[in-house]
């Protein structure tokens, strides 16, 4: 087995956080700044605020935080927020474990389905989201660019 695997561990996230939270999102998203030429959306959250209001699943690789997932749930659906992989941990399958946590929150929540959304120009994340199973719900152009809704029903 591989050892990034074996030495994975999650837990949940708490308000003290918060500030490890922010780090890590900033440093991986970064790579999006120059590609859509502003800060993305999850870089300047308030992660203080988010911590005492959504669910936050960290894991930690050797003891190294090294991705997170943002998720919140209202009205049967499951809503991924952030998902955030730092940059010396990408490429290892971290995101798509935590997509596969995501959808088993919302089976154990009752939910019928996960959404999220991400920007157009993220094509290789909006690719990842197909090969997960996501459909495009809706495009949405902003002052910004363009929003594309994904969604994945959940199967029980």
């Amino acid at each position: 087995m591989d050892d990034v695997v074996q030495a994975v561990k999650m837990r949940r996230g708490k308000p003290a956080d918060a500030a490890a939270i922010r780090d890590l999102t900033l440093a991986a998203y970064a790579v999006w700044v120059p590609v859509i030429g502003r800060e993305p959306k999850p870089m300047t959250a308030d992660y203080a605020e988010a911590t005492r209001i959504h669910r936050f699943d960290l894991l930690h690789v050797a003891g190294t935080l090294a991705a997170l997932i943002e998720t919140s749930s209202d009205a049967g659906r499951l809503f991924v927020i952030n998902v955030a992989v730092a940059p010396a941990f990408q490429g290892q399958g971290l995101g798509r474990r935590l997509m596969a946590h995501a959808e088993q929150l919302a089976v154990a929540s009752g939910c019928s389905e996960i959404g999220l959304y991400t920007n157009k120009l993220f094509a290789a994340n909006v690719q990842l989201y197909r090969r997960l199973g996501y459909e495009v719900d809706r495009e949405e152009q902003v002052e910004v660019g363009t929003i594309v809704h994904m969604k994945k029903p959940i199967v029980r």
